[in-house]
């Protein structure tokens, strides 16, 4: 029979391709998961460490039966390893999200000496090579050493888990066909909801079909039960081998105009999408963490997640299933089209599928994100997205392939008609544009292509939660933007029913270490919750009170506690329909409203601020203060306007005012502006560099005031003095 042996603890770890001879003493003790990147990936500067390091254990011959085999499993190991045992090498693989299993019998000896590299440098054809967070390298996820019987379910092709659940929903039966493969044994047996079926192998593969009588739904949130399957391998009436897989029986659709369907009935998606890392660990997080992270996604009310922008662990699939949130699984075919990577593109999609493919809580395969970020949609990417559909639909007939679009790409590109469904990357009222022109960005689309189905798979604005801002504005990073941002965008989604699913970017703060903005070094602040998966942004309480059902209420602003202003706005989110607000214990008024209470106060000194819906309480505490606290801005409290005099803008002469496209357009000042832009990209990192060339982004920053621009930037990556130059520079060109 199977047994599963824990192989996390005692390695050796050092950064060499070299494989060692012998036990290596001297090496640093690591304990798996392990990432080499957990810090240098998240401190800034686009400089992480990214190169070919060595894990070694050393360990005894595991007892097995006779003639039984005996087999490694690697959940995952960024991004290309090699495995050898005894100075053997008995694997490559290339994809740093997927599990693959090697076996290793037949040169195992008393005493063995294991050695596994691991690689995460630059290449041409392994994805995902330009994206805008850190490529962590090394063993991330456990390992596992496995011993089985001669006659076994099948371990090593595309890591699967050796059996395929297909559950149909035929009014209220489900037809549950249970296919597995295996070594040639007699017969297999499958266990589920009280019957059994057997059936026969043929050429290794072997298919039964039971059918559940009034079959319980899996129905999300609401009710995400799961039923178990067993298969038994036997031979001579004896079990060889054992498996098991949970699966959920639910049906799903999608219409362009209603949305999303479960079981029937109209289910809008509504959720947020997630990196796996977290700060100081990296991507080598612990089951519990992965424990904590649901937590969160089940107190904001979320009903979906996508899982970007690769395979995630299958542990955290299972917690979806267990939970109910619907997925968007997907692999990091990502930003940069690599003509030598299509093959790696369908070896991820393929390990997605077959390894994931039991999840009840799965709809859909992502075939790519915003890959024509830095280039166009030529041939060679066509072909390898019809590939990737078609592969995917001869997997799997029971879901839907998507993509998502960088808001950059054309409506009418022949690309977004290769998938079943698509959706769409914007970010209006971030880094360009204002919200409203996310809604019609929608509705254009919609009038335009009525009978395709369309989401919002990403929206965000990066908010550090130690700036903070009386009048908030696009590009300062305050968690007062943050609330403006998100509260127009969550009108935008909630008056727009025909968005098959929406997704904020991101749940959770994550590293990119090529940044360097908005007060904090190689992070993306996008997320609702910081690095730490633990500090919760005022938006996030947005978000509960539009999708959560557990009562309460919550004060914005409670981290902005100097404030200059005279008469400040007090701000709360809650689900209740009403809030009283009590200001130094002295009740101000009761506000009905939905979702968003504020009101105005004066401010003559420190006051106390408490807001109570029935048994729901917050309370914060706020002061008056001469001056702006120069800690809040990154700015110093200093806009861009306030850096000149009257006389810095003189008529009839170009400024930092005039838009990007007059000034790209003027030869004279066209190359002063290249240079100020490509300057202003480097803040963000190799995404955002990579991109400028774009047609369709230089079209849209085209109508922007460079002052904006720079604005968005922020003083960091363009320094007060050097505008101040800038606009010199530029007054001494006449219209």
């Amino acid at each position: 029979m199977r047994n599963i042996t824990a192989f996390n603890q005692d390695w050796k770890f050092h950064k060499t391709d070299s494989i060692p001879a012998q036990y290596p003493q001297d090496w640093e003790s690591i304990t798996l998961p392990h990432t080499w990147n957990a810090v240098d990936g998240q401190d800034g500067g686009n400089d992480y460490w990214r190169g070919t390091a060595c894990y070694v254990k050393e360990f005894a011959c595991p007892a097995y039966e006779k003639d039984g085999q005996v087999y490694l499993e690697f959940k995952a190991a960024a991004y290309t390893a090699e495995v050898y045992l005894n100075g053997t090498k008995l694997a490559h693989h290339e994809d740093g999200f997927s599990t693959f299993r090697v076996e290793i019998t037949d040169v195992l000896l008393e005493k063995n000496l294991l050695a596994v590299t691991v690689n995460n440098e630059e290449n041409d054809h392994v994805y995902p090579q330009k994206a805008d967070f850190t490529f962590y390298g090394g063993i991330y996820r456990d390992v596992n050493l496995i011993t089985t019987s001669q006659k076994h379910f099948e371990l090593v092709k595309d890591g699967t888990p050796g059996i395929k659940v297909t559950p149909v929903v035929k009014g209220s039966d489900a037809v549950v066909t249970v296919e597995t493969w295996s070594t040639d044994a007699d017969k297999v047996c499958v266990h589920v909801d009280g019957q059994s079926v057997e059936s026969s192998i043929v050429d290794g593969h072997s298919e039964a079909v039971i059918t559940i009588a009034n079959a319980h739904l899996w129905n999300g949130v609401k009710d995400p039960y799961l039923y178990t399957v067993t298969a038994e391998l036997i031979q001579n009436n004896v079990v060889c081998d054992e498996i098991s897989a949970r699966f959920g029986c639910r049906s799903f659709s999608v219409d362009p105009n209603k949305g999303f369907f479960l079981n029937g009935e109209s289910y809008p998606l509504r959720g947020v999408s997630r990196h796996q890392d977290r700060l100081g660990v990296g991507n080598a997080l612990t089951y519990d963490m992965m424990k904590e992270d649901m937590e969160v996604v089940k107190e904001l009310g979320a009903n979906t997640l996508r899982l970007a922008h690769y395979q995630h662990a299958q542990e955290f699939y299972d917690l979806c299933d267990e939970n109910g949130i619907i997925v968007w699984a997907e692999i990091p075919y990502i930003t940069k089209h690599m003509p030598n990577g299509r093959q790696n593109t369908l070896d991820m999609m393929r390990e997605l599928i077959t390894q994931s493919y039991n999840h009840p809580s799965i709809v859909c395969w992502g075939l790519s994100n915003e890959i024509t970020a830095s280039g166009s949609a030529d041939e060679d990417l066509m072909e390898n997205h019809r590939l990737l559909n078609d592969l995917a639909h001869e997997m799997d007939k029971t879901r839907l392939t998507t993509m998502a679009h960088v808001f950059m790409l054309e409506t009418d590109s022949p690309l977004i008609n290769i998938p079943d469904i698509g959706s769409y990357n914007l970010y209006y009222g971030w880094y360009l544009g204002d919200t409203p022109e996310n809604g019609e960005f929608f509705d254009k689309y919609h009038k335009e292509h009525p009978d395709r189905v369309m989401g919002f798979s990403e929206y965000g604005a990066d908010m550090n939660p130690d700036l903070h801002s009386s009048h908030p504005e696009r590009g300062d990073y305050s968690e007062e933007y943050g609330c403006v941002y998100h509260e127009a965008l969550l009108k935008c989604i909630e008056e727009r029913p025909y968005l098959w699913a929406t997704h904020v970017w991101n749940l959770f703060d994550f590293a990119a270490d090529g940044r360097d903005e908005g007060g904090k070094h190689g992070r993306n602040q996008k997320g609702l919750v910081c690095f730490d998966h633990k500090t919760k942004k005022d938006p996030f309480y947005l978000y509960k009170a539009a999708w959560s059902k557990e009562p309460f209420v919550h004060l914005c602003g409670s981290r902005y506690v100097d404030r200059p202003e005279a008469e400040t706005e007090i701000k709360v989110y809650s689900n209740q329909d009403e809030v009283t607000l009590f200001v130094d214990g002295k009740e101000i008024s009761s506000v009905k409203a939905d979702k968003v209470f504020t009101w105005k106060i004066a401010l003559n000194g420190e006051h106390s601020i408490t807001a109570v819906s029935r048994t729901c309480r917050d309370e914060m505490m706020i002061r008056k203060v001469d001056a702006p606290n120069p800690v809040y801005s990154i700015s110093k409290g200093e806009s861009i306007t306030n850096w000149f005099d009257k006389d810095d803008f003189k008529e009839g002469f170009y400024s930092i005012k005039d838009t990007l496209g007059a000034l790209m357009a003027e030869p004279k000042t066209a190359p002063i502006i290249q240079q100020i832009m490509a300057k202003s990209a480097e803040s963000r990192g190799d995404v955002a560099k990579s991109t400028m060339g774009n047609e369709m982004l230089q079209k849209l920053m085209a109508k922007m005031s460079l002052q904006d621009l720079l604005k968005q930037a922020g003083e960091k990556a363009v320094p007060k003095e050097a505008v101040k130059q800038l606009n010199a520079m530029l007054q001494k060109i006449a219209k």
